[in-house]
């Protein structure tokens, strides 16, 4: 049965989220979701403050070279976290980074500012292309919505495997409810961590290569051995101070030059195309509504700016058909081939082998003890 169209009346999520559910008053379960947990463990975490975890990191680095590790993309988030970690935490984080080929150069020349400006020490991974390009390509010939699986799957894993063989322990992510607070549905390509199970079977049907020689991690594999038997600890302290998007990105142009992307995620070139193009085009869900809920939330951004601005494409027709045959080039495909891809039957992970099951228990479990406030039931 087909759900009538529904929009919530103080955010913007929708029913192209298939699952979404609306009070007596049209209020949306991730607005509520907000009233009832986020606000109030946000709240908890801001009265806390960094002090305390950053003694404890500081402790654990002793004699080290580095007190943690921190993931950096050039984007806000983990812009923003590195600025955190060494002016707010006084740590001495490694900056870690894979270069997988399709960084925006202004993605590129945040990272070189933010290193200048803090003199600390970037190590880049440079990941294996031919193997890349043979995980993107299955992926989108699996026709699901995903396809943000390949490069976030070996970014996090390249990340937790340099970190075990170095011995570094503390991980700090850039994870927030500022700016995420509604997470993505899973049906508009949020798929829940990393499934080998899932991966596995697309390339095997897919793909060209005999294996994927890349630095995969399954998420089981990360919260048993990674996490339960070798300590390993991820921490998201940009819930912990204050983190506002406007106030972050002014903060970040003065003291060091960094520039501000027109929106989330712009700072990968194939995560905007996918974003921007491939995902509202070809299945109807716009990542934008989950990003602007968020800021809707967490006040700030007003809801009649949010619907004006979704009017329209947040790319020109120009940018993306550009972006359209840059994605094709960097896959060895024509731009008609990748147009053949695009014109395929959508399908989703459920045509595939999985587990999907078993990842959404341990989800659960982690919103039980308090670990996600972000997991909607």
């Amino acid at each position: 049965m087909t759900q009538d169209y529904q929009i919530c009346r103080n955010c913007v999520m929708d029913t192209t989220d298939p699952n979404i559910t609306f009070d007596d008053t049209g209020l949306c379960k991730y607005c509520r979701n907000y009233e009832v947990a986020i606000s109030p463990d946000w709240a908890a975490l801001q009265e806390k403050g960094v002090a305390a975890l950053a003694e404890r990191i500081k402790a654990a680095g002793k004699g080290k070279d580095f007190d943690c590790i921190i993931g950096l993309s050039g984007g806000l988030d983990s812009s923003y976290l590195t600025h955190v970690a060494v002016k707010e935490m006084n740590l001495r984080p490694l900056l870690f980074h894979v270069d997988a080929g399709r960084n925006s150069n202004q993605a590129v020349s945040n990272i070189e500012r933010l290193i200048d400006g803090l003199g600390l020490e970037l190590y880049t991974e440079v990941v294996n292309w031919e193997a890349m390009k043979d995980f993107h390509r299955s992926f989108f010939q699996s026709q699901i919505s995903d396809q943000d699986i390949p490069q976030d799957a070996v970014f996090f894993s390249a990340l937790y495997k340099f970190a075990r063989k170095n011995g570094i322990k503390h991980v700090l992510t850039g994870a927030n409810y500022s700016l995420e607070c509604v997470r993505e549905p899973e049906e508009w390509g949020g798929y829940l961590g990393i499934d080998m199970k899932l991966i596995g079977d697309i390339h095997k049907r897919f793909g060209q290569r005999k294996s994927l020689d890349l630095p995969l991690v399954d998420i089981l594999q990360y919260r048993l051995v990674y996490r339960a038997f070798l300590g390993m600890r991820v921490h998201a302290p940009l819930n912990m101070t204050h983190y506002v998007k406007a106030d972050a990105e002014k903060t970040l142009y003065e003291a060091y030059g960094w520039e501000a992307f027109q929106h989330k995620h712009h700072e990968s070139r194939f995560t905007r195309f996918y974003e921007d193009y491939w995902l509202p085009r070809k299945f109807g869900y716009h990542k934008r509504r989950a990003h602007f809920s968020s800021l809707i939330q967490t006040g700030q951004m007003d809801r009649a700016a949010v619907i004006e601005r979704l009017s329209k494409p947040e790319l020109s027709e120009e940018i993306l058909m550009r972006e359209f045959e840059y994605v094709a080039d960097k896959l060895d495909w024509t731009t008609q081939e990748l147009q053949e891809v695009f014109e395929g039957e959508n399908t989703t992970y459920e045509a595939y082998r999985n587990r999907r099951n078993m990842i959404d228990l341990g989800r659960r479990i982690y919103r039980v003890i308090g670990l996600d406030a972000r997991t909607v039931g």
